[in-house]
C-alpha cells in the first residue's frame, strides 16, 4: 500500500507535465475565472481530470504515489502563484484587457475573437446604468471576464463589480 510500483521521479515528472500542460489549456480557454464557469465546462473539467489521472500515476496505484503527486501539485500551484507576481510570467499567465466598445461602437473583430456577444455587452452596460452603447466611451473586457464601462461625457455611470458569465459560441 506504501511502496512504489513506479519510481518517484517519474511521478513528479508526469504530475509536473499535466499540470503544467492542464494550465496552459486553462490559459488559452479566455478570460474566465473559476466561478464563472459554466456547467458544461464544471463537466469537462471533470472529465479531463478523470482523463489524464492514468497520465499521472501509471501503473502505481499506491497511496505513497497518490500522495506524491498531491505534493507535486502543491509545489507547483505555489511556484506558479510566487512567479505570477513578476510581470513578465504575470503576462504568460493572466490575458491582457481587450478593448470591445469604443466611442459607442461595438469592435466586432474583438468580440468574435474573446467569444463576446453583443448582447453579453448591452447586458454589462445596463448593470452600469446605461441605456444605450452609443452612451459609452469605453467598454473593456477584463482579465477576470467582467466588462467595463466608461460613460461619455455627461451621461451619469452607476458602478458595479458583477462580472460577465459567457456562453460559448454554438
Amino acid at each position: 500500500m506504501l511502496s512504489f510500483t513506479v519510481a518517484p521521479w517519474q511521478l513528479v515528472l508526469r504530475s509536473a507535465l499535466i499540470y503544467l500542460g492542464l494550465l496552459l489549456a486553462l490559459r488559452l480557454f479566455g478570460k474566465r475565472e473559476v466561478g464563472q464557469f459554466t456547467l458544461y465546462d464544471l463537466v469537462l473539467i471533470l472529465l479531463v481530470s478523470n482523463a489524464v489521472q492514468p497520465a499521472m500515476t501509471g501503473p502505481d496505484t499506491s497511496l505513497a504515489g497518490g500522495f506524491l503527486i498531491i505534493a507535486t501539485l502543491v509545489v507547483l500551484n505555489r511556484g506558479v502563484a510566487m512567479l505570477d507576481r513578476f510581470g513578465i510570467f504575470h503576462r504568460l499567465l493572466v490575458p491582457a484587457p481587450t478593448v470591445i466598445i469604443q466611442d459607442g461602437h461595438y469592435l466586432l473583430a474583438q468580440l468574435r475573437r474573446e467569444g463576446v456577444t453583443e448582447d453579453e455587452c448591452d447586458v454589462a452596460i445596463r448593470e452600469h446604468g446605461l441605456s444605450d452603447v452609443r452612451e459609452v466611451r469605453l467598454g473593456v473586457l477584463e482579465p477576470d471576464g467582467s466588462i467595463s464601462i466608461v460613460a461619455g461625457k455627461g451621461t451619469p455611470l452607476e458602478r458595479t463589480r458583477r462580472r460577465l458569465r459567457r456562453q460559448r459560441a454554438r
